[in-house]
C-alpha cells in the first residue's frame, strides 16, 4: 500500500494485491502498455492517455510525470512512513544540519553562494583547495544559508566552522 500526493493537493491511496490494483478502494481496470522506457500508453474507461516519466527517485519515493503534457509532482509514503508519522517520528528520519566544517585543511578558491540563499541538498556551496587538489564542498541537505564564515583567498583548518544554515 502506498499514500500518493499529487501536486501537494491531492491524495491517493493506492494497493496492489495478487496484481489487483486498487485506487482508493476501486478497482482499477486500465490498460498499459510500455512504448519505450519512461513512456506509456493508458487506456482507462475509455479515455487514451500518454504518460511520461519525467524522473523518478526511488530513495526519496518522489516522481514526476507528464500526462497529456499535464506535469504532476508526485510523492508516495509506504507503510513504514505512515506508521513514522502515526507515532510521530518521522521528522527524525531528516537530516538536521546547522553547519559545514571544513573536511580537511586548506584554502577557499571560490564561494557559489550568498547569506540568505536557499540551496538544494548536493548544490555546490564553494571549493577548497587542499594538497594541490581542488574540492567541491556540497551542500548535506536543503537548507537555508544564514551565514558564511570565510571569503576567498582564507586558509581553514580541518574541523573549523565554514558556514551555518
Amino acid at each position: 500500500m502506498y499514500q500518493l500526493k499529487v501536486n501537494d493537493r491531492y491524495n491517493i491511496e493506492t494497493e496492489n494485491t495478487n496484481g489487483e490494483l486498487r485506487f482508493n478502494g476501486i478497482k482499477s481496470e486500465a490498460n498499459i502498455s510500455m512504448l519505450t522506457n519512461g513512456i506509456y500508453h493508458v487506456i482507462d474507461n475509455n479515455r487514451s492517455y500518454n504518460v511520461e516519466v519525467v524522473s523518478f527517485d526511488a530513495n526519496g519515493k518522489t516522481a514526476e510525470i507528464k500526462v497529456n503534457n499535464n506535469t504532476y509532482h508526485i510523492t508516495a509514503k509506504d507503510q513504514f512512513d505512515l506508521l513514522l508519522d502515526k507515532l510521530g517520528l518521522s521528522s527524525l528520519t531528516s537530516a538536521k544540519v546547522s553547519e559545514v566544517k571544513a573536511p580537511m585543511p586548506g584554502l577557499v578558491l571560490k564561494i557559489f553562494v550568498a547569506k540568505g540563499d536557499v540551496v538544494q541538498k548536493g548544490d555546490n556551496l564553494f571549493v577548497l583547495e587542499a594538497m594541490k587538489m581542488e574540492n567541491i564542498i556540497k551542500a548535506p541537505a536543503d537548507v537555508n544559508v544564514a551565514q558564511i564564515l570565510i571569503k576567498p583567498g582564507d586558509k581553514v583548518e580541518k574541523g573549523q566552522i565554514l558556514m551555518q544554515f
